[in-house]
C-alpha cells in the first residue's frame, strides 16, 4: 500500500520551529489570501493547497496541538496505534499511555476503536477538538492596529512655546466597502456543507464526534473576500493630523495621539499613533534637562568691581549682578528662567549664566599705560600657588 509523505507544517507556512504565534498568525493569513478558493475560482490546486494551510494553521497555533505535533509529529499514538520509538515514553507499551483533550480519552488498550494499523494523521484525531467553539474566531480575530510613530523637526522656539503642526501620513484605515469586515457586503450564504450550523459528524472506529466545519470554518456562513482589501478589512490611506505640541519638548519627548495608529483587523480596535520630536540646537542657548546655560561675556571692570548686566532669556532680557571680584568661568542662576518642564506643567527650570571674561586688547597707548600701572598697584601673581599644588 502506497504511502503518502505529508509536508511539514512548518515549510507549509515558511516559518521556523521556533517561530512565535505571532509570526505563524501573520504567514498564514498572507498564505490563505493567495490560495483562498474565492479568488482562485476553478484552480483544484489552490483550493488543496488553502486546505493544507488551513490544516497547518489548525494546528500550530494552539499550544498543546504544537506542542504534540513537535514532539510526534504525524505519527500521533491513537486507536490502534502508538508513538513510534523513543518518542519520550521511554518504550512504555500502548496500554500505559493516554492523551486526554478536552474529555476524550484515547488510549492504547486493546479493543480501542479506530482503523487498524498505523497512527492516524495528527489533525484527525486531535485538530478539531481544539478549534472547536472558537476556530470562526481564529479565522476573523479582531487583532488591535498596530502603533505608529512619526518624527517631526521643530525649533527651539517652538519648543519652548508650544505649536501646533499638521501631519501628513499613511496609515491603514478601515475598508470602505466592507467596513472592516474583510468580506463582500451582501455575499452570504448558508454552508451546504454543515447546513449552517457550524459543525459536522466524523465517525472514527465506534466513536462519533461533532467537530467544526472546515468549509465555513464554524461560522456557518459562507462568504466572498472583499476584493477591495483582499479580506484583510483595511486600505492604506493617506490621513492628515493637526498635532498640538506643548511647550517644553526635547528631543525625544513624544506626543501620543490615540486612535490614529493602524486600524485593527476585522473590527478590532485601532493603535495610536507617537510624535517623536527632534529640536533643532539654539546659537546660544544650550537645554540641559529643564536649565538653560548661556555663556555671557564681561569686561574687565565688571568682573573686578561688580555690576549690573543684561542678559537674554527666553522671555526677553534681564539682569543678572555680577559680584566684585568674579573671575571667568563663574556661574550665576537666574531662577525659573530655563526651559518650561514637559513633566511637570506650569513649573520651569533655570537659566545658568556663565561669566566669561573679555580682556581688552592692547591696541591704545593709554589703554598699555593703565594696564602697566595696574600692575604696579596690584602686583599679585596669580601663579604663585601652582607650582606647590603641581608638585609630585
Amino acid at each position: 500500500m502506497a504511502t503518502t509523505t505529508k509536508q511539514d507544517y512548518y515549510e507549509l507556512l515558511g516559518v521556523p520551529r521556533k517561530a512565535p504565534v505571532k509570526e505563524i498568525r501573520a504567514a498564514y493569513r498572507k498564505l490563505a489570501r493567495k490560495y483562498h478558493p474565492d479568488l482562485n475560482p476553478g484552480d483544484k490546486s489552490a483550493e488543496e493547497k488553502f486546505k493544507q494551510i488551513q490544516e497547518a494553521f489548525d494546528v500550530l497555533s494552539v499550544a498543546k496541538m504544537r506542542q504534540t505535533y513537535d514532539q510526534f509529529g504525524f505519527n500521533v499514538p491513537g486507536p490502534g496505534g502508538m508513538p513510534p520509538a523513543g518518542a519520550g515514553h521511554g518504550g512504555a507499551s500502548p496500554e500505559n499511555i493516554h492523551f486526554d483533550f478536552g474529555g476524550f480519552d484515547f488510549g492504547g488498550a486493546p479493543g480501542a476503536g479506530g482503523a487498524a494499523g498505523g497512527g492516524a494523521s495528527f489533525r484527525d484525531l486531535f485538530g478539531q477538538f481544539f478549534r472547536g467553539a472558537n476556530a470562526a474566531q481564529t479565522a476573523q480575530e479582531h487583532d488591535p492596529g498596530t502603533d505608529l510613530e512619526y518624527q517631526i523637526d521643530i525649533t527651539f522656539a517652538e519648543a519652548m512655546k508650544g505649536t501646533v503642526k499638521k501631519l501628513s501620513f499613511t496609515r491603514l484605515d478601515v475598508c470602505n466597502v466592507c467596513h472592516g469586515a474583510g468580506v463582500a457586503p451582501g455575499d452570504e450564504k448558508t454552508c451546504p456543507t454543515c447546513g449552517g450550523s457550524g459543525q459536522v459528524t466524523q465517525v472514527s472506529g465506534k466513536m462519533r464526534f461533532q467537530i467544526t466545519c472546515s468549509r465555513c470554518g464554524g461560522s456557518g456562513k459562507l462568504r466572498t473576500l472583499c476584493r477591495n482589501c483582499g479580506g484583510e478589512g483595511r486600505v492604506a490611506r493617506m490621513d492628515t493630523l493637526d498635532v498640538r505640541i506643548p511647550p517644553g519638548a526635547q528631543t525625544g519627548s513624544r506626543v501620543r495621539v490615540a486612535g490614529r495608529g493602524n486600524a485593527g483587523m476585522h473590527g478590532g480596535p485601532p493603535g495610536d499613533m507617537y510624535i517623536i520630536m527632534k529640536v533643532e540646537p539654539h546659537p546660544f542657548f544650550d537645554r540641559r534637562g529643564d536649565d538653560l546655560y548661556t555663556l555671557v561675556p564681561v569686561t574687565v571692570p565688571e568682573a573686578s568691581l561688580g555690576a549690573k548686566v543684561e542678559v537674554p532669556t527666553i522671555d526677553g532680557r534681564a539682569q543678572v549682578r555680577i559680584p566684585p571680584g568674579t573671575n571667568s568661568g563663574k556661574k550665576l542662576r537666574l531662577r525659573e528662567k530655563g526651559a518650561p518642564s514637559a513633566r511637570h506643567p506650569g513649573k520651569r527650570g533655570d537659566q545658568i549664566v556663565e561669566v566669561q571674561i573679555v580682556v581688552p586688547k592692547p591696541e591704545d597707548e593709554r589703554v598699555r599705560n593703565l594696564l602697566k600701572e595696574l600692575t604696579k598697584v596690584d602686583p599679585e601673581d596669580p601663579r604663585q600657588e601652582i607650582f606647590s599644588r603641581a608638585a609630585l
